[in-house]
């Protein structure tokens, strides 16, 4: 398995725009916590979700490709769970999975952007302003943050965590690394 410092250099050959760099980032910083808090291998689902997207500039406007290009890239890099969950993670592609981590990453990638959405209406724009029930609010509001599909947050439940309970855990996670995100 690809080590972390790897990792991280493949993923900046790959994505260009500091956005989606950080959004890696993010997604990792939850995966790593939901292991950690459901007893799984941190390493493992960290690296899931730090290159879940690697191929979502190479495939540009052609969606259906994104997912299936990072198997290729990934291939001998990763464990076929993570393969697996990282295809799986866009439902265009076709593929999907059962596996605890394809859950994960499906709700880690939405509810990433639906906290740093709450953050960025902060009067300081801060992860350290936004609470659990603020993001809460804010997932029943459909009309905010409308990129963020709720129903995949709610995947969630198939880890057997309540939604309270994955949004707390993931907001702790991105207040972790604010200074990474800027946040």
């Amino acid at each position: 398995m690809i080590k972390r410092d790897e990792a991280l250099e493949l993923l900046r050959k790959y994505i260009k725009n500091e956005k989606n760099f950080k959004h890696c980032l993010a997604v990792e910083a939850i995966m790593r916590a939901l292991a950690g808090r459901l007893g799984k291998d941190e390493e493992l689902w960290g690296l899931t979700g730090l290159l879940h997207d690697i191929d979502y500039e190479l495939v540009g406007k052609d969606l259906s490709r994104h997912g299936v290009v990072a198997l290729e890239l990934l291939k001998d890099l990763l464990p076929n769970e993570a393969l697996e969950a990282i295809a799986s993670h866009n439902e265009l592609t076709g593929h999907t999975s059962n596996l605890d981590i394809a859950y994960a990453l499906k709700a880690s990638d939405h509810v990433s952007g639906l906290i740093i959405a709450t953050a960025l209406v902060m009067p300081n724009k801060k992860l350290d302003e936004v609470r659990v029930d603020s993001v809460l609010k804010k997932f029943k509001q459909k009309d905010f943050a409308r990129g963020v599909d709720r129903s995949r947050i709610m995947y969630c439940e198939k880890l057997g965590l309540s939604l309270e309970e994955f949004v707390k855990v993931s907001l702790e996670a991105l207040k972790e690394i604010h200074d990474v995100l800027g946040l």
